[in-house]
């Protein structure tokens, strides 16, 4: 039988924010991370709301799975309620996550791009699918994983508690293992820390309150963008009065948690392994050498000495010879630069003359001049033409995505759709 040997919570503010809009709730064996969005006091008090539902536990006379479906859509019902009856809360929303770990099985729920992961036998599994639109692009080909961390709407998500008056749960449950190490976190963790350091973070420490430290603390190094909520759990064995007397047991015993070492395990049971994204430390010790009979080893044979290698002389130039050359070399540069120049100044007026929509930082619909990418350097190749008043959580689902989807346009076909957005013909789908 499973049990929670350990657990550790902690949220942060961040950097850049002033308040702090997630939520938690650690009531083992119950884990539930939400991040509220909205502005001003919104997002709080949606994130607040949705972990409210789960603070008198799980139903009674229903599976887990079904009884946090349940408790989600009531939490949702709750939100999209008050963002309606009171003008301060509209458009608010929020994300969640949700673990509970029963005697042999883990079952998580979703909504929205916060994230649950299982560190097992030294591999770090992702156990939820991000609800944003970087992530359905990637998922229809239109973004690769890597244009996907510089792209200007990374932050928009397309599914949320709260903004409908229904809302599709993501829910599974998988076979749970003694060591495993759970990690649920806020997407202000994930947005600064990438998979491979969380990995190496979360193996570094034996105490859970050290691994959380040392991640929010990563988060903020890298520039605490936003708040960062992290919630840790490791998993036990323990056997029952009948397991103990069947084995021959006269102790209950706790199985010690399985060392972090990379290993050829890829998924967890009744999860693919698409959706296991797994970055793996190893160490290997290269220091040793093989030794001789006696335990020394031998004294390598001196080599031949070698010989001294002059450069050949190079043959001697006339004047006239290396004024061509420079010659040659000047009109090889200027023919560059004219190169160069032309192209930039061809970049130059296609940025000028192309529009994409998007959602800026506060979730407001906006239209850009230029192109939805970011170099290296966070040089971006677009700018912001106008903001409407219009927030895009408010928008149907299908709606939201036909609008949100980056795809370039005319100055005059982008200013058509924002009008028509503020007129509200665009509020249904």
């Amino acid at each position: 039988m499973l049990r929670v040997a350990e657990h550790w919570c902690g949220t942060d503010t961040g950097l850049q924010r002033r308040a702090n809009e997630d939520s938690l709730l650690v009531r083992s064996p119950l884990f539930v991370v939400a991040d509220g969005m909205g502005g001003a006091q919104a997002g709080e008090v949606a994130s607040s709301v949705a972990v409210d539902t789960f603070r008198a536990g799980l139903e009674d006379g229903m599976s887990p799975e079904r009884s946090i479906v349940v408790q989600v859509e009531q939490a949702n019902s709750r939100i999209n309620e008050l963002s309606h009856s009171n003008a301060e809360h509209a458009g608010m929303g929020t994300t969640i996550t949700v673990v509970y770990v029963g005697e042999q099985d883990v079952a998580i729920a979703h909504v929205g791009d916060s994230r649950a992961y299982c560190l097992r036998d030294g591999e770090l599994l992702r156990l939820t699918d991000d609800h944003s639109l970087v992530d359905e692009l990637i998922r229809q080909g239109k973004l690769t994983p890597e244009e996907a961390e510089e792209h200007p709407q990374r932050s928009v998500i397309t599914r949320a508690l709260g903004p409908e008056a229904t809302v599709e749960v993501d829910i599974r449950s998988f076979r749970g293992r003694p060591g495993d190490v759970y990690l649920l976190c806020s997407d202000g963790l994930t947005t600064m820390v990438g998979e491979g350091e969380l990995l190496e973070l979360l193996a570094a420490y034996e105490r859970l309150a050290d691994v959380g430290e040392s991640l929010i603390a990563a988060a903020n190094a890298a520039g605490g963008k936003d708040n960062i909520t992290v919630v840790l759990l490791r998993l036990e064995e323990v056997f029952s009065e009948a397991e103990r007397l069947r084995d021959g047991h006269t102790t209950i015993t706790a199985v010690a948690p399985a060392p972090v070492v990379a290993s050829a395990s890829r998924e967890l049971t009744g999860i693919p392994s698409s959706q296991a994204h797994t970055d793996v430390a190893v160490r290997a010790d290269e220091s040793g050498a093989s030794s001789g009979t006696n335990g020394e080893q031998p004294a390598p044979e001196p080599l031949p000495p070698r010989r001294p290698r002059f450069p050949e002389q190079a043959p001697r130039r006339t004047k006239g010879a290396r004024l061509r050359r420079r010659l040659r070399r000047l009109r090889t540069l200027v023919v560059l630069l004219a190169v160069v120049g032309v192209l930039a100044a061809g970049a130059y007026l296609a940025l000028q003359s192309v529009y994409f929509i998007g959602a800026n930082q506060r979730g407001l619909v906006t239209m850009y001049n230029g192109l939805p990418y970011e170099l290296p350097g966070k040089i971006k190749l677009y700018t912001s033409d106008y903001v409407s008043g219009v927030s895009a959580s408010t928008l149907v689902p299908a709606r939201r995505r036909a609008l949100l989807d980056h795809s370039l346009r005319s100055e005059a076909d982008a200013a058509e759709l924002m009008r028509q957005l503020e007129l509200g013909q665009l509020s249904e789908g």
